[in-house]
């Protein structure tokens, strides 16, 4: 059926096409739209993936002087666990803290980047014992704190933690990873 436009369609069209009517300020927003839609998509893709999980499970440390500490650590085992760490946590309980186990036991090479809270690091040899500890890490530093040999494991605490409870080379870490219980 052909027909006359009213008026207010005839101004529309006519604006339109010369780019200020309301048909060309949707279309116009279209792009920015689009761009939203788009990026809200990759974050909740990214999100989709998430963070690392990580299982707990008990883990105690016996000082020289036979005191018995115990803690609820997270496991980190596979890459992707070992790679997140402690990143993006804003604080620690005072009996928690990370497990990296090492299998086959290996130099260990930690960093701080996007840790917002303090740390210390207590490395751990193949016997179960502490070989090194490196205490009050700093938040998000680039800088490498590194075992001085092959470490099966290495354990990450509150900082200040260590000095608290006097932890010191030598002492037993008890954790099943590690042989012991």
């Amino acid at each position: 059926m052909i027909g006359r436009l009213t008026g207010s369609e005839e101004d529309e069209m006519s604006t339109c096409r010369v780019g200020r009517g309301p048909l060309a300020r949707r279309a116009a927003a279209l792009p920015g739209a689009l761009a939203l839609v788009l990026f809200l998509a990759l974050v909740q893709a990214a999100g989709a993936q998430g963070l690392a999980t990580f299982e707990t499970g008990p883990l105690a440390i016996v000082t020289a002087d036979g005191a018995r500490h115990d803690f609820n650590v997270e496991l980190a085992e596979t890459p992707a666990q070992m790679s997140q760490g402690l990143m993006f946590r804003r604080k620690l309980a005072r009996d928690a803290g990370m497990l990296f186990i090492y299998r086959p036991p290996r130099q260990a090479a930690m960093w701080m980047k996007n840790t917002h809270i303090p740390l210390d690091m207590v490395f751990i040899g193949t016997d179960g014992r502490v070989v090194k500890l490196v205490e009050r890490t700093v938040p998000h530093s680039l800088k490498t704190v590194a075992s001085d040999g092959p470490v099966a494991a290495v354990l990450e605490l509150n900082g200040g933690t260590v000095s608290r409870l006097g932890i010191a080379p030598g002492d037993r870490v008890l954790h099943e990873a590690l042989g012991g219980s």
